[in-house]
């Protein structure tokens, strides 16, 4: 790759999963600190911006995120996005020591399906991405993706002025909805940023031009990730963290893949094996999001009762 020196055996893209990996822990700690913050400041009767542990989840966030901006920029997208599958099952035990937080088996199982449905999605997407600006710029004004983007726009307006106020509290898949649909921008972004900052910070006569779309990437992935951050603690203040995580785990994926097929259009490069193997993973995944959501009502006995006890001989 042009402007990476390489170790000998080394590629970029171990490189970014590795760092992916260890992002996707740091990530998994995230939300069951801030959790914790919201959860303390509560008890005390204060606001959980003045909580030191909920800082520091925020802080992890702020890590996690620029590692995973590094990974996206290493390793295509299709290969990092199912490593946060990780930061699931870390968050997961987290909440279980930190938080005192239970899954039932119903639960478990449903992490389980969540976060195997996904990486055989991923696995099988076809992995075709932007390798220049120029190719990127052609991308973004593509009719496609330009109406998609708008759509989705439109959707975030109706969830953030509307649904949220009404619904948000009592109904976790608003806040997930909001996150998730803002995957569609941050990780384009980034990976765009990755490809125009040569080009915006050189001396070639399209710096100018590239600049411009540089601080246009950057102030989406900043709204993004902003916006995203606001109605995650939003969500953490009624919800559990496991199943705000994993659900909200399985849709971005989701998001991400739908966008990266538009603005990539790598549905031109599915076959009938790996489009069939898409399908099975997405069908793997909505069993795990009804598995999870049911969990939180469901009792599970492994022992039947014993009928006929509270009568008299």
């Amino acid at each position: 790759m042009a402007g990476h020196t390489e170790v000998p055996g080394v590629s970029s893209q171990n490189i970014g999963i590795v760092i992916a990996v260890i992002s996707s822990f740091i990530n998994g700690s995230t939300f069951v600190l801030q959790k914790k913050g919201i959860l303390r400041s509560r008890h005390r009767g204060g606001s959980y911006l003045t909580d030191v542990v909920w800082w520091s989840g925020t802080l992890s966030m702020i890590i996690g995120q620029i590692g995973n901006f590094l990974a996206y920029n290493l390793a295509p997208a299709v290969i990092v996005t199912p490593l946060g599958a990780l930061g699931v099952l870390f968050g997961a035990v987290l909440a279980a020591w930190i938080l005192e937080e239970h899954l039932n088996i119903l639960g478990k199982l449903g992490c389980v399906l969540c976060c195997c449905g996904s990486v055989v999605l991923i696995i099988h997407a076809p992995k075709a991405e932007a390798t220049s600006r120029l190719e990127l710029e052609e991308r973004l004004l593509d009719p496609v993706f330009v109406t998609y983007a708008l759509l989705v726009v439109l959707l975030l307006i109706a969830l953030i002025v509307w649904i949220a106020p009404a619904h948000g509290r009592s109904n976790v898949m608003v806040y997930v909805a909001i996150c998730s649909l803002f995957g569609n921008f941050t990780v384009p972004s980034s990976k765009g940023l990755g490809l125009v900052a040569p080009d915006a910070f050189s001396d070639g006569p399209s710096s100018g031009r590239a600049l411009v779309l540089f601080l246009m990437l950057l102030g989406t992935l900043a709204v993004s990730i902003l916006t995203q951050f606001f109605f995650i603690n939003k969500a953490l203040e009624c919800f559990s963290s496991n199943i705000f995580e994993a659900i909200y785990y399985v849709a971005f994926t989701s998001t991400v893949i739908l966008a990266s097929a538009l603005l990539f259009k790598e549905w031109t490069a599915l076959t009938a094996t790996d489009g069939l193997a898409m399908f099975c993973g997405f069908a793997t995944v909505c069993v795990g999001v009804v598995l999870l959501r049911i969990s939180q009502e469901a009792s599970i006995a492994w022992k039947r009762k014993e009928e006929g006890r509270e009568k008299t001989d």
